[in-house]
């Protein structure tokens, strides 16, 4: 048996996790997600972390909309933010955002709605 799909609902169309995998990707789908949001720059986490590249592959075979967007999660730039909030507004809703944590994504998140 699979470990449960670890996310935080934010709000009805928005939630985070940490870091995913392509293994995840079908679980993604199937917790109604229609869009995926990587805030973790490819090797960040060493060797171990999963290819952005293997997660997008993984996500688009399972339906998904995809997008790639990597922040340092310690300088998250003006520019970051706008990125992140034209993401959510686009994107088939709804939402699922990662990183390392889902702490960035949650901060991505907030400072695009203004808060």
């Amino acid at each position: 048996m699979s470990e449960p799909l670890p996310f935080t609902q934010l709000n009805e169309q928005f939630a985070v996790a940490p870091q995913l995998a392509p293994a995840d990707m079908a679980a993604v789908a199937a917790a109604g997600f229609k869009s995926v949001i990587n805030n973790r720059p490819d090797g960040e986490g060493g060797p171990e972390q999963p290819a952005n590249a293997d997660i997008e592959a993984a996500a688009r075979a399972a339906g998904l909309e995809y997008r790639y967007q990597p922040v340092n999660g310690r300088n998250i730039q003006p520019q970051d933010v706008d990125d992140f909030a034209e993401l959510i507004d686009t994107l088939p809703q709804p939402v699922l955002a990662f990183c390392r944590t889902g702490t960035r994504s949650g901060v991505l998140w907030r400072s695009a709605r203004g808060e």
